[in-house]
């Protein structure tokens, strides 16, 4: 049920298919969403200046853009959350999209009401993520602005990092020096599960590793302790 003192969530569709655009928004808006859809990159970019979606579902194979890098791109410029619904089903091409920044994938063809459970799932856990009175942490020299997306470092430079990136890094912070299982990131970040969700963890802490300056051999800060999980060993204050 639609909470009525809250507006709809919006959500921004991009798939190049009419069909897949029609039932996807009636579906979405069925549930009480707003949507806006899109059959091109060119004329989604465009809407994204003006207005700010919460999730945006976005297809890989457009007709005008390299949908993967259109990920990239919204994973680093805004706060949405980024579900990718494709029809390229290979376990290397939905480990590309999460580790890219989505934080969801959809196979085609799909069932619209598992769609809308997704969306309901990644606006869950962005409005938990935003009742977090804390916006900001520093550790070991490192500032990390949760709410800009960004890692700054003692000198001012600045380091830009993905949604999914700040939802991983978040998980080490809140619980620095305590070990985090596999099981405990499926449950807390989702994007998949089996073989391309350990592969889409792994190389997302390893793009982690490699903005905080961390030597990959033998990394300080976020450990990984093989058959069960990983440790961060920094000292985190918040504020």
């Amino acid at each position: 049920m639609t909470d009525p003192s809250c507006p709809p969530a919006h959500v921004a569709i991009l798939d190049d298919e009419p069909e897949i655009r029609r039932m996807l928004a009636l579906a979405l808006e069925d549930a009480g969403f707003r949507t806006s859809s899109f059959g091109r990159a060119t004329e989604f970019e465009a809407a994204l200046k003006r207005t700010a979606p919460d999730v945006c579902l976005v297809d890989l194979g457009l007709p005008d853009r390299d949908g993967l890098a259109l990920v990239h791109r919204l994973a680093l410029e805004s706060g949405a959350a980024i579900i990718i619904i494709s029809g390229r089903a290979q376990v290397q091409d939905r480990v590309t999209g999460l580790e890219l920044g989505a934080d969801d994938y959809i196979i085609k063809p799909f069932e619209p009401a598992e769609v809308v459970a997704r969306v309901r799932a990644r606006l869950r856990k962005s409005r938990t993520d935003s009742d977090r009175p804390a916006r900001t942490a520093r550790f070991n020299g490192w500032t990390a602005h949760f709410d800009r997306y960004l890692l700054q470092s003692q000198s001012g430079e600045e380091v830009p990092v993905s949604h999914a990136e700040a939802e991983m890094l978040r998980l080490f912070l809140e619980a620095p020096k305590r070990l985090i299982s596999r099981a405990q990131m499926q449950e807390q970040l989702g994007g998949g599960a089996g073989e391309t969700f350990d592969r889409a963890m792994d190389v997302r802490i390893s793009r982690l590793r490699t903005k905080l300056g961390e030597d990959p051999k033998n990394p300080r800060l976020i450990k990984t302790i093989y058959g069960a999980g990983y440790i961060f060993l920094g000292d985190v204050t918040w504020g």
